[in-house]
């Protein structure tokens, strides 16, 4: 147990931290280096990341009906500096933003939980399995960013909490590479290699960290290509 321990470097924050720089990469390569291919494939490292994030913050939060609000707020506001980027438009509705997928997986895992709060039997597990795979699968016509990968993923680090922690990123990593087994994307395998480095631990914490940065590094990104456009 000792020796496994040894190599439990990261925490939530150096979770976050690695796959925020990651998403940098990732849109900056996008915005102003499309030739550049290394820098969007090390951007697939973040979603793993933090769909395992969105999952334990899930878990271990005290309030989820706030999780939930929480992270549905910071999705609207994160759509205009989206649509600026993806489309170059105010409102472009045709695809959501990665906050608003993390909102629509949490708002599955509260419905699913409430069926179970009245007791576990066949009935209630068969209906709450069909209402997680009901979302997964909406997320695919409601044009959700990373749709049935990063809800999935999101699913099976929350149900498959009671197992190791090498357990659930092998399932997880194998879910990962049927879903995104293309291209650039088998670098998103990556991104489990800092999980199999968390201690568990929440670290410093800076929860709104993320939620500010999301948009603002968006809006950011729409401001330069403008400038350096005109």
């Amino acid at each position: 147990m000792e020796k496994s321990r040894r190599f439990a470097l990261l925490d939530g924050t150096a979770l976050k931290i690695i796959a925020m720089a990651s998403m940098i990469l990732d849109h900056v390569g996008d915005n102003f280096f499309p030739g550049q291919l290394w820098m969007r494939a090390l951007g697939r490292i973040a979603m793993p990341i933090f769909a395992f994030c969105v999952a334990e913050g899930f878990i271990h939060t005290r309030d989820r009906g706030r999780y939930l609000r929480r992270m549905g707020v910071f999705a609207l506001v994160s759509e205009i500096p989206f649509d600026l980027v993806t489309a170059g438009k105010v409102l472009e509705f045709s695809h959501q933003n990665i906050l608003v997928t993390f909102f629509w997986a949490i708002l599955a895992l509260i419905c699913y939980e409430k069926i179970l709060s009245g007791g576990r039997s066949a009935g209630r597990t068969a209906l709450g399995a069909v209402v997680l795979a009901g979302a997964a699968l909406a997320s695919l016509p409601l044009g959700m960013d990373y749709n049935l990968l990063a809800v999935g993923m999101i699913f099976l680090f929350t149900l498959l909490r009671n197992k190791t922690l090498p357990f659930r990123n092998l399932a997880v990593m194998a879910y990962h590479a049927l879903l995104r087994n293309v291209g650039i994307y088998w670098f998103g395998l990556l991104g489990f290699l800092p999980l199999f480095l968390y201690n568990g631990k929440r670290g410093r914490g800076l929860k709104w960290l993320f939620y500010v940065f999301y948009p603002g590094h968006l809006l950011a990104i729409y401001l330069l290509r403008t400038l350096l456009a005109a």
